[in-house]
């Protein structure tokens, strides 16, 4: 059974970044409007379950369409280099991962717009936006055109990757948030999987443009289904907007929300980039998860960006089909999905009575044991692919290094979302995707000349190598992880 959670009153009034996940106490300030009770139904956390789990299916589903998008054009891009007269590789690479640049830059403005105007509105604005730049994107007539439309368009769909976190926070208590972010992981690990599978076919048979098209049909319907369904979360904007409703019924101006901060929006704005690059200097946790994630994730786009031209030029397969070898990494992705969302509450929980206690560092258990498997898959994928074996045998190798990469993404965003809270997890997830996008958008660059000089064996022996550079970090930060937390902060 799951116990409403509320608010502290002193860490709320005291740190600049809130969590949703602690107790309520009390006030003695008479004007200060706090939840009434730990089953306040205000507070999201006590919401009917169906409310709550709606809210979750709703951000995962927005952030799986936005996420289709990066990689939709991939198996097209032959006709887009025809039609727009693309001269360069690298050009035409940076095509495709240009858009994780938006990604990374987003959040710098979306987390602030959050704090001032809630999550919601936040939504909203953003999809409409989305739909207009990939409108855009699908109009563009020049090489200038298609990359500032790529990049606006994923600063606009960065929206639900950057607050779908803390909208999970505020609805589901920490000890359930296994299944519920399994769910949210989804989007960004399963999109750009999807996306060239659709794309494959959809560029061939009615021309790259309708990749673009289509993304922004889906994203209108899923506007329109946000626009009818989602709430506000946001715990500061739900006291805000109670202690207005009691101002108003009880005629005292002095009452106030007790997350009310009294900032300006320059204030709140300035802050949001403060908190950020403070997270990545001064929070190891932060900085070295980021890291781990980002290098994770530029491997992960560098192979998306080499399996066409590998079974495209090493196995034959046309335009048409290619986009279907990227289904190794998603039937990975998902069958670790099921696994995680299986086994990570229960871990944590069999930890927590093991020890005596629940720390965040639980979450880091399945990290440690399937990692590494993601290294086996680029050897078995290089050498595979070099030797020319039968085409499954390199997709069997896609099929570990999606396994393995889910279960370094996944349990890193729930850990970061446990250590800082709902709200400092918006700064720490901003921070984290940051460097997820810009490695995802620029690490991809350098493929096409390292498998021209070392070949897809050698060059995916690297790549397999790099995956491990970072395998040390969650088995250290289980050990040190608690002292860690103490000594550093977790809100700035």
């Amino acid at each position: 059974m799951e116990t409403p959670v509320t608010l502290t009153a002193e860490k709320a009034t005291l740190d600049l970044e809130a969590s949703s996940d602690a107790p309520s106490t009390a006030t003695k300030d008479s004007n200060l409007v706090d939840w009434d009770g730990p089953a306040d139904p205000w507070n999201p956390l006590n919401w009917s379950a169906g409310m709550r789990y709606g809210q979750v299916v709703i951000v995962s589903l927005l952030s799986l369409v936005v996420n289709l998008a990066a990689t939709m054009i991939a198996p097209g891009m032959e006709y887009v280099v025809r039609d727009i007269k693309i001269t360069s590789q690298t050009v035409g690479t940076l095509s495709v991962t240009i858009y994780l640049l938006g990604f990374g830059l987003g959040p710098l403005v979306i987390s602030s717009a959050c704090e001032m105007h809630g999550r919601l509105i936040v939504y909203h604005v953003c999809n409409v936006l989305f739909i207009a730049f990939i409108i855009g994107t699908a109009l563009s007539q020049t090489v200038p055109q298609l990359l500032v439309f790529r990049v606006l368009s994923g600063i606009a769909g960065s929206a639900p990757m950057t607050i779908g976190g803390g909208t999970i926070a505020d609805v589901i208590p920490v000890e359930h948030r296994g299944p519920a972010g399994a769910l949210f992981a989804l989007g960004p690990l399963m999109g750009p999987v999807l996306g060239p599978v659709i794309g494959g076919f959809l560029s061939t048979r009615e021309g790259w443009r309708w990749t673009f098209w289509l993304m922004a049909i889906m994203s209108g319907v899923m506007s329109i289904i946000a626009l009818i369904f989602l709430r506000e979360t946001h715990p500061n904007i739900l006291l805000s907007r109670k202690a207005a409703r009691l101002r108003q019924e009880t005629g005292n101006p002095d009452l106030f929300s007790k997350l009310d901060r009294r900032l300006t929006p320059s204030q709140i704005l300035i802050g949001a980039f403060v908190r950020t690059g403070k997270l990545l200097i001064f929070s190891p946790i932060v900085l070295i998860m980021s890291l781990y994630v980002g290098l994770v994730f530029g491997l992960l786009y560098l192979l998306f960006t080499t399996i066409t031209p590998v079974f495209q030029g090493v196995y034959g397969f046309g335009a048409e089909i290619v986009g279907l070898a990227y289904l190794g990494i998603g039937i990975g992705e998902l069958c670790s999905l099921v696994i995680f969302g299986t086994l990570s509450d229960r871990v944590s929980s069999w930890r927590a009575k093991v020890e005596g206690r629940a720390v965040p560092e639980h979450r880091l258990i399945l990290m440690m044991c399937f990692a590494p498997v993601m290294t086996v898959g680029f050897f078995i994928y290089g050498w595979t692919a070099h030797y020319q074996v039968h085409w499954i045998a390199p997709i069997i190798g896609t099929f570990f290094i999606g396994f393995g990469a889910f279960f370094v993404i996944l349990p890193a965003q729930i850990y970061l979302v446990d250590v800082f809270g709902s709200e400092a997890a918006a700064s720490a997830l901003g921070a984290n995707i940051l460097l997820r996008c810009l490695f995802g958008a620029f690490l991809p660059l350098a493929g096409p000349k390292m498998y021209e000089t070392l070949n897809y064996g050698w060059g995916n022996t690297l790549l397999g190598f790099l995956s491990l550079a970072f395998v040390p970090a969650p088995m250290l930060f289980y050990k040190f992880g608690g002292w860690l937390r103490s000594k550093t902060p977790t809100t700035f």
